[in-house]
């Protein structure tokens, strides 16, 4: 039986409800029309110009992306900048872009936040910061765990630095304490510093810490950035993972691109 592409977005979004994305973004479906068939589906972090052509190769005319593609109002589409030239390309090529952003952070159940908690081994007890509308517990940002037996700082950073492909770890100083609750927030998280240290864990795992935001910890816990996409990079096996369980009609592929835009020189 043919599925659609509004299908897909329907299933999607039973997982990640539109209504639980923050007010800044852009997710659902973008670009496309919902009645189409779906021929086979991208799943990245990132959509990018070559993620449209590794589409365009294989012949599949959806791509699901984590970060919305077209974020911001698009007044023109001439090709001047990657996001015009990206757009114009998936229409041109008539394939269709899906987001799945904040509302997917914000679930726990298969969530962005949970696929990290099982990537590092914790047993998730909760939400760290949940939304007030929501059932206590169940929607939010970031989550907290355990660890079965408690880690050294060190064994930590050399935990998330293997599990998580980090080429480094940013992170406040250590403080010399046996680290066995945890909160985690793919993603840009340095907001729930607070929540952390309200919930009593040892160490807070996210990405984008601006330089006096460390110092914001104040010898309360550990901060560890282990960088944006490193983050949320098991989010394009959970999405695709997600899909491949629902429809076998079509293949769902985890893109071949490495989209992060970040290079580290060592």
């Amino acid at each position: 039986m043919n599925v659609t592409i509004g299908e897909v977005a329907q299933y999607l979004e039973s997982i990640a409800p539109l209504s639980l994305q923050e007010k800044y973004d852009n997710s659902g479906l973008l670009i496309g029309d919902a009645t189409e068939i779906v021929a086979g589906a991208i799943v990245c972090l990132d959509c990018t110009e070559d993620v449209i052509d590794e589409a365009i190769r294989k012949n599949f005319n959806l791509v699901i992306s984590h970060h919305p593609p077209i974020f911001y109002g698009l007044k023109k589409l001439t090709g001047a900048n990657l996001t015009e030239r990206l757009v114009k390309k998936a229409i041109r090529h008539d394939i269709a872009l899906y987001a799945i952003h904040t509302n997917l952070d914000n679930v726990l159940s298969n969530g962005v936040n949970e696929k990290i908690a099982k990537q590092l081994g914790l047993e998730v007890t909760g939400i760290l910061k949940p939304l007030i509308t929501s059932t206590p517990g169940e929607y939010g940002a970031g989550l907290v765990g355990t660890f079965g037996k408690p880690l050294s700082e060190v064994e930590l950073l050399q935990l998330l630095q293997e599990r998580m492909k980090c080429t480094v770890v940013r992170h406040t100083r250590l403080l010399g304490v046996p680290v066995e609750k945890v909160a985690i927030c793919g993603g840009s998280g340095s907001f729930l510093l607070d929540k952390a240290i309200e919930s009593g864990v040892q160490a807070l795992v996210t990405a984008d810490y601006k330089y006096h935001g460390f110092f914001d910890a104040d010898g309360k816990l550990l901060v560890c950035d282990i960088g944006h996409y490193e983050s949320e990079q098991y989010t394009i096996n959970l999405v695709q993972e997600l899909i491949s369980r629902k429809f076998t009609t079509f293949a769902a592929h985890c893109t071949e691109i490495d989209t992060n835009p970040v290079h580290y020189f060592t």
